[in-house]
């Protein structure tokens, strides 16, 4: 009964999303503040005009509201899930071009591309990750003739018009196998291509190259000054431990990078040098086979053994990957499993929760302000129907900045038409 009202709840509201946010009270819940603690029995998260101002035991809560309380008996309450590197809002249907704005094969440009002027908020599949919880994003375009991607965006996924939070937040650059491939067929091109971009960059920012002298054109050359100076994150994607050495050791010439990085298969061989770094790293939690030479000592006890060794690891895929936003859950999941297999390394409950919310906020500049239920966090929560990393579990309610989203999609409503073959009280196809 209590999952039939709170889904009825959330589809009432997602007729009309009130544009204002909610003051809302859940009580007697099991809550998750995503820091990477233990799940509080008997809590309850109170949010107030947008932003969280209490989340801990029930005996400490504020006074609640008229109205605003929420039974959250055998419910649990979590953060939203915060997913970095996706490819949301950037494509409808990947096989149509027409739709698809995930990369840009024939363009005169590579590290100028804004991934934020493509992103579509009415993206079904914007609709169906805020449905498995998911509130925020970062999204970015994949290389193609480049090894540069172009600069990526952070979003959120609420129902509305304005999905952009920052647009140019990073930069992500394809090392690796898969930039030896686009850059001429060998590591030694990818990276002389890589460190030549820098240096045109540098000499744009310091006014000591004509507008046509050099490889890249002046419009990737300037948008790579960001990166040089610290203002833009550089994410770069590599897999081999050598590569990953070799990538840290970029900050002794060029000390203002902000890197972080991603993928990462054998991080775990090199993990105390990563940690000393201070860079954090986006991880496949699923790499635990090779697919390629350069994960020839992949494991899936990678990211435990990371984490053991104090590197900050977010867990997910070049453009989400196979740990697509919508199934986030379940690989954090496995890797509180993982704990159980003899001599694998895994992650608590708490240190899997937190790769998927308020680590990758950390990362992506966010950190105390999304993927955390704490005083002054934004008012991004989900109340699931039972442990949210659990595969059998699902949102019930979705907030963000306190404001609570439809769940429904163009599946779920092509499910709803054709779930019996009773057609008399079904809609046409062509009404919404």
């Amino acid at each position: 009964m209590k999952r039939t009202f709170l889904l009825a709840a959330a589809a009432t509201v997602g007729l009309a999303a009130p544009a204002a946010a909610q003051n809302v009270d859940i009580t007697g819940a099991t809550v998750a503040t995503g820091d990477g603690s233990a799940p509080i029995r008997n809590a309850t998260v109170s949010v107030r005009g947008g932003k969280v101002v209490y989340a801990g035991p029930d005996g400490g809560a504020p006074a609640r509201e008229t109205g605003s309380e929420i039974d959250g008996s055998n419910v649990w309450v979590t953060p939203g899930l915060f997913i970095p590197l996706t490819n949301l809002g950037l494509w409808d249907v990947g096989a149509v071009s027409n739709s698809n704005d995930i990369s840009a094969s024939n363009s005169r440009f590579s590290a100028s591309l804004d991934a934020s002027t493509a992103v579509n908020y009415a993206s079904q599949h914007i609709a169906i990750s805020r449905g498995g919880g998911v509130t925020r994003a970062t999204v970015t375009t994949a290389p193609s003739d480049s090894i540069f991607a172009g600069q990526g965006a952070v979003i959120d996924l609420g129902a509305d018009p304005n999905p952009v939070m920052k647009p140019k937040a990073f930069q992500l650059v394809v090392l690796g196998e898969s930039g030896a491939r686009i850059a001429g067929g060998s590591r030694t091109a990818a990276f002389a291509e890589f460190a030549n971009a820098l240096r045109e960059a540098r000499e744009i920012a310091s006014g000591n190259r004509d507008s046509g002298d050099g490889l890249l054109n002046r419009a990737d050359a300037e948008a790579l000054g960001a990166v040089l100076s610290g203002e833009q994150q550089l994410y770069v994607h590599v897999e081999r431990a050598s590569d990953i050495s070799a990538v840290l050791g970029l900050k002794r010439t060029y000390a203002g990078l902000d890197l972080v990085l991603v993928g990462v298969s054998e991080g775990w061989i090199v993990a105390s040098e990563i940690a000393a770094s201070g860079v954090p790293v986006i991880a496949d939690p699923l790499d635990d086979l090779p697919s390629s030479f350069e994960q020839l000592a992949a494991t899936q006890s990678n990211v435990g053994r990371m984490v053991d060794a104090g590197v900050k690891v977010a867990i997910g895929g070049l453009n989400g990957g196979i740990t697509g936003p919508r199934t986030a859950p379940q690989f954090a999941g496995n890797l509180v499993a993982l704990n159980k297999v003899p001599r694998a390394s895994g992650l608590s409950w708490g240190e899997a929760l937190a790769s998927i919310t308020s680590v990758p906020a950390e990362i992506s500049g966010y950190g105390g302000r999304y993927g955390v239920l704490k005083p002054g966090a934004a008012g991004d929560l989900v109340i699931w129907d039972g442990d949210p990393l659990e595969v059998s579990s699902a949102p019930l309610r979705v907030f963000i900045d306190g404001v609570e989203q439809p769940l429904g999609n163009h599946q779920m409503r092509l499910r709803d038409r054709y779930r019996d073959l009773d057609e008399s009280d079904l809609p046409k196809a062509y009404d919404w």
